[in-house]
């Protein structure tokens, strides 16, 4: 797959089959989108290309009060898009600027003089343009008259599941996890770096690393434990992970992150690992003694590894 970062990177494409949007999961729904690209491609033997911005568009609009969180780093939608074929991906840089573009401009300089689109694959729902007033009419509109043709993308069948990225960003903040992952196509995973902590962890042993996140506006499962694995220079290692205050050993409400990998040794402060969240186990909770803690620690890596081992994490 190729990328560009700006339309002077992007080449002549042959017969170019489009479709727009913030793919951010990459998850089932944008999956059925990518196989209809593909195969609207293979039937004229084009060319498939995602057109999405970077950043989004949320965070140049609105800096101090967007409040979102994605699912994936820009690195992570890559690599995503990339194992299912797609040809070319447009990450175009969103401004301000742009965003005063009009979407039928917006048709006739991206659409058509750039990317010279044959096939526009498009949401029956989706909007563009500035103020969002651009929608699948116009496109009709416009097709007729710049000759490309519209796919549209109907709307659900009745009982069918309508999934987007909002209703995953919602089963993860809620720790359903495993109903998000059902609807990712994969378990909700994000990369992190293992700074130092107060070591507390190690005095009960279980020692643990604190983790930060890498992507600024990576969305992050609720408060509570959950059973997890990291990979570590390409190695898959089972653990538990906390994501919360830590209430029975501190009285900040910081947000903290801390994995206790079993079966692991290894200094790897300053080092970078995938996160991969398997299961929700239970809600963070306060205990009255370090002993409650340790009790119920044990407990907590028993049900781990009953759910790692049973999905052959790390065994693999």
């Amino acid at each position: 797959m190729k990328v560009y970062y700006s339309l002077d990177e992007i080449p002549h494409i042959k017969s170019a089959v489009v479709s727009l949007g913030t793919f951010d999961g990459v998850h089932t729904g944008h999956q059925k989108v990518i196989s209809l690209l593909r195969k609207s491609a293979d039937e004229i033997n084009g060319e498939t290309v995602i057109f999405t911005f970077h950043p989004h568009p949320r965070i140049v609009l609105y800096p101090d009060d967007h409040g979102l969180n994605l699912i994936q780093s820009i690195e992570e939608r890559i690599k995503k898009l990339a194992s299912f074929g797609i040809d070319h991906l447009v990450l175009f840089p969103f401004t301000r600027e742009f965003s005063r573009l009009s979407a039928s401009d917006f048709v006739k300089e991206i659409l058509v003089k750039k990317l010279k689109t044959e096939i526009l694959a498009i949401g029956y729902n989706h909007h563009f343009g500035r103020n969002r007033e651009g929608d699948i009419h116009l496109l009709k509109t416009m097709s007729a008259i710049h000759n490309f043709k519209v796919l549209e993308i109907p709307a659900f069948s009745e009982g069918e599941i309508k999934i987007s990225s909002t209703k995953i960003r919602e089963a993860i903040t809620e720790g359903k996890v495993s109903l998000a992952a059902n609807y990712l196509g994969n378990y909700f995973q994000f990369e992190c770096e293992v700074v130092h902590g107060d070591q507390i962890g190690r005095t009960l042993g279980y020692p643990t690393a604190n983790l930060v996140s890498t992507h600024q506006h990576q969305l992050l499962p609720k408060k509570g434990v959950y059973a997890v694995g990291a990979i570590i220079n390409g190695v898959h290692y089972q653990g538990m992970m906390n994501v919360g205050s830590r209430p029975t050993l501190s009285e900040s409400d910081e947000l903290r992150m801390e994995v206790n990998l079993f079966d692991f040794d290894q200094d790897i402060y300053g080092e970078k690992l995938m996160l991969v969240v398997y299961e929700w186990i239970r809600d963070e909770q306060h205990f009255n003694s370090l002993n409650d803690l340790q009790e119920q620690l044990k407990h907590d890596k028993i049900e781990c590894l009953a759910v790692l081992d049973g999905l052959n994490v790390g065994k693999l």
